[in-house]
């Protein structure tokens, strides 16, 4: 029976081994896409307190898009104004979509019958994860980065969203696409809220977070489905912020994460959580070790 196991074990990690050397890389992420009620105010809380550059829509039904050096979050008008979720889908960068789309489709993930080409030369492709999250994968043509003389973040360095299925989600980010631990915690030592799942080919990484009840409110949601730019420096984060006219008050606030690494949370009108977040810890991480490399500003 022993022998029988091992042997099941190492044929299922050839198996995983064998894969990952077909499978393109993934590098990072690319954009998210949210949805927006409030346009103007949006618009305002982007480049006014955040600094960040305005770019035009570049996807069909988004009115709003916003440099974060060379990635982007863009907004469509909410088709419901009373939903309690607000993202639409998150996008990561690849090198080869095409071969992708036959990889994933080799793993049993349903695919488009075909690649998207957009304006701009890039190609894209969009999935659905086990949880029915909207995941696209986007092959850059090329970029240029730009921002505001005075930006708070050139990098977005993860995003997160609510995960009931952690054992689902993890098939699909880690034994399919190659994603790896790059650290868990909670809000209790002895329990996991959160997952960070670093990319295979690069520092960014996707945050399951997990305990959310299945009625979770907007107030809640907007919490947990966000998105983080990294800084180098929170307190010279907060003074761009403040040269913005931000001042902290309420949730809004720098603080010690259980990471160990300084955060600020700000949020869009429509409750979505925009946290910066230093690169590097600046204390030792509660919960588990840090397990991947750190990001850094590009």
């Amino acid at each position: 029976m022993k022998k029988t196991t091992c042997f099941v074990l190492l044929a299922l990690a050839a198996t995983f081994a064998q894969a990952a050397d077909s499978r393109p890389k993934i590098t990072g992420i690319d954009h998210v896409d949210f949805y927006t009620t409030a346009p103007e105010a949006n618009k305002d809380f982007y480049t006014g307190t955040l600094g960040l550059d305005a770019a035009e829509p570049s996807e069909p039904g988004q009115t709003e898009r916003f440099m974060i050096g060379t990635q982007w979050v863009g907004y469509s008008p909410a088709p419901a104004p009373k939903a309690k979720d607000r993202m639409d889908h998150v996008a990561f960068a690849t090198d080869d979509c095409a071969a992708l789309r036959t990889y994933l489709a080799e793993q049993g993930v349903a695919v488009p019958d075909s690649l998207t080409h957009w304006r701009d030369g890039s190609i894209s492709l969009m999935v659905r994860d086990p949880e029915g999250h909207n995941i696209e994968f986007v092959q850059l043509h090329g970029r240029i980065q730009v921002s505001f003389p005075v930006p708070v973040s050139r990098h977005m360095i993860h995003v997160g969203f609510i995960v009931h299925d952690r054992k689902a989600e993890d098939h699909f980010y880690r034994d399919i696409l190659g994603f790896h631990i790059y650290w868990h915690g909670g809000m209790q030592p002895d329990r996991t809220d959160w997952v960070a799942m670093q990319v295979p080919d690069g520092t960014d990484w996707v945050e399951y977070m997990l305990n959310v009840k299945p009625n979770a409110d907007l107030h809640t949601t907007g919490v947990m489905n966000h998105v983080s730019l990294g800084v180098r420096d929170m307190k010279q984060a907060q003074s761009k912020l403040e040269s913005h006219g931000w001042k902290a008050h309420g949730d809004e606030h720098a603080e010690m994460g259980r990471d160990g690494k300084w955060q600020l949370n700000l949020y869009d009108p429509d409750s979505t959580r925009i946290e910066l977040m230093e690169f590097k810890p600046t204390q030792k991480p509660c919960c588990s070790e840090f397990q991947g490399p750190h990001p850094s500003e590009p």
